[in-house]
């Protein structure tokens, strides 16, 4: 049986929430959203199950520690309680066994942003953070801001919603005492029954464009289509919002002109509103001097690495003083901001070798993660480790791109991609052909079939001084353990 969803059905969609509820089911529950999702709503005071086809560490345990029930699988019966509302995360399709009986019974159901902006915006004001590159980050380090603001000034005690974990807090969300909510804006589809992007569903009082990139090869036919959907995104901002936008992209030039909100740069470009300058590496820091309407406005240092974290920082500090933060949170906060997990992340030192894990999986992510690696390796080198996993880097729509990106590594290993069955045979992604590319660039390059065998061939190559940095998008079979274990 499959359900269509008429066009009574979809103004329903919009207006799912009623006004009382007490008891919430998540459909499709471990997903990273919707765990943090569902661990919101449980801090709120609902009732809350959840359900999934997939249930393991750490977001099984992390549910499990909130005394969420999940259920293993999906069923008709998961929902015959008739909770009060029922919200469908976006791996699901209409044809799931839970959303037909959830239509079936004309219980109320929503999406996960639907959600988010519902019971954890509020009456709070939308901090969000949108763009291909960067937003975990810039999400991130404005989260930290306001929450040192707010030792002091209760108003910016952040709430906040990312896709990563923050080490400061260990968490991807928090309910804060303040008047706003960072959300990281995510482009991707909402739900089956809401093909637009998530970051639609918010009102930012400030907005961040970090980048504009070709990515998510399953949603996206091409860079137009992605420009076009990022401009429905600008052009419902109102006059009211503040737009900042990062100076070193074409595509955002070409995107905001005409736009109602209040617009500001930042960068790299003198002219811009905001731009770093002077910026020097002495780890575990890199310090940097910050310049507002070309006056100099304060000195900073992070434990963050690379160009482009300096600009996400920038992002970060521009959003804040928007709001009035104080220059002392603000400094106070990037010396002892802890990262994100899983960006530039080490996961261990053993004898002398250092392993490192990072999310990045586009080519301009890859390129950027090894050049901001690089300065830090003086003593030794810089091996990168990449399996492409992604809907994007598993097809062949960047293969001429990736030989690029690794020049500043020493020796590169390139992993076959675990799941190039689910890409059809005349769009995939060769890691063969990019090792051929890269031996052709002079590059130390190496093919492999599988995770064990990168471990096998970098037990005997990698030596004291040596950082191993991982890049994959996945658990990568849990390679960052194999190698502490075997080195």
């Amino acid at each position: 049986m499959m359900v269509n969803l008429s066009m009574s059905d979809k103004d329903f969609v919009k207006n799912c929430i009623p006004e009382n509820v007490s008891k919430i089911h998540l459909i499709a529950i471990c997903g990273t959203g919707m765990g943090a999702l569902a661990g919101m709503l449980k801090d709120k005071g609902f009732k809350v199950s959840g359900s999934d086809s997939g249930i393991y560490p750490p977001m099984s345990d992390f549910l499990a520690e909130k005394e969420i029930f999940v259920a293993d699988g999906f069923s008709p019966g998961n929902v015959s309680d008739d909770p009060d509302l029922v919200v469908i995360g976006n791996a699901v399709s209409r044809d799931n066994p839970e959303v037909m009986e959830t239509m079936r019974r004309k219980l109320n159901f929503c999406s996960m942003p639907q959600a988010v902006n519902h019971f954890g915006v509020g009456a709070n004001r939308t901090l969000l953070i949108a763009g291909t590159h960067g937003k975990s980050t810039t999400s991130s380090i404005l989260t930290w801001i306001l929450y040192q603001a707010g030792q002091h000034d209760e108003k910016f005690d952040p709430s906040y919603f990312i896709g990563g974990i923050l080490k400061n807090f260990n968490s991807n969300y928090r309910l804060g005492k303040g008047s706003y909510m960072v959300i990281e804006g995510d482009e991707y589809d909402t739900a089956f029954f809401d093909k637009g992007p998530k970051f639609l569903h918010y009102d930012p009082l400030v907005a961040v464009l970090t980048s504009v990139e070709f990515d998510h090869a399953d949603i996206f036919r091409d860079l137009d289509h992605v420009k076009n959907t990022f401009d429905r995104f600008l052009s419902r901002l109102s006059s009211e919002s503040h737009l900042l936008i990062f100076d070193g992209d074409e595509n955002i030039a070409g995107l905001v002109e005409g736009k109602r909100c209040d617009i500001n740069s930042y960068g790299l470009n003198p002219d811009s509103a905001w731009y770093l300058k002077r910026f020097s590496v002495n780890p575990p820091w890199t310090s940097f001097e910050v310049y507002r309407q070309g006056r100099y406005f304060g000195s900073f240092k992070t434990r963050l690495m690379g160009r482009h974290n300096l600009v996400n920082t920038l992002a970060a500090i521009a959003a804040a003083v928007r709001l009035q933060v104080p220059g002392q949170a603000i400094k106070k906060a990037l010396e002892t901001f802890e990262g994100v997990k899983r960006r530039q992340e080490v996961r261990g030192i053993k004898n002398g070798i250092t392993i490192i894990d990072d999310f990045a999986h586009h080519p301009t992510a890859v390129k950027e993660t090894v050049h901001a690696l690089k300065p830090f390796c003086m003593r030794g080198r810089l091996i990168a480790v990449f399996e492409p996993r992604t809907n994007s880097s598993m097809r062949k729509v960047f293969q001429k791109v990736y030989p690029s990106v690794f020049d500043q590594a020493d020796l590169i290993c390139i992993r076959r991609p675990p799941l190039l069955n689910k890409i059809p045979d005349g769009e995939r992604f060769s890691s063969e052909d990019l090792v051929d590319d890269l031996k052709a660039r002079g590059k130390n390059a190496h093919y492999f079939p599988d995770t064990d065998s990168i471990v096998d061939y970098l037990t005997g190559h990698a030596v004291s001084g040596d950082h191993i940095l991982v890049m994959s998008n996945g658990a990568f079979d849990n390679i960052h353990e194999k190698l502490l274990d075997a080195i």
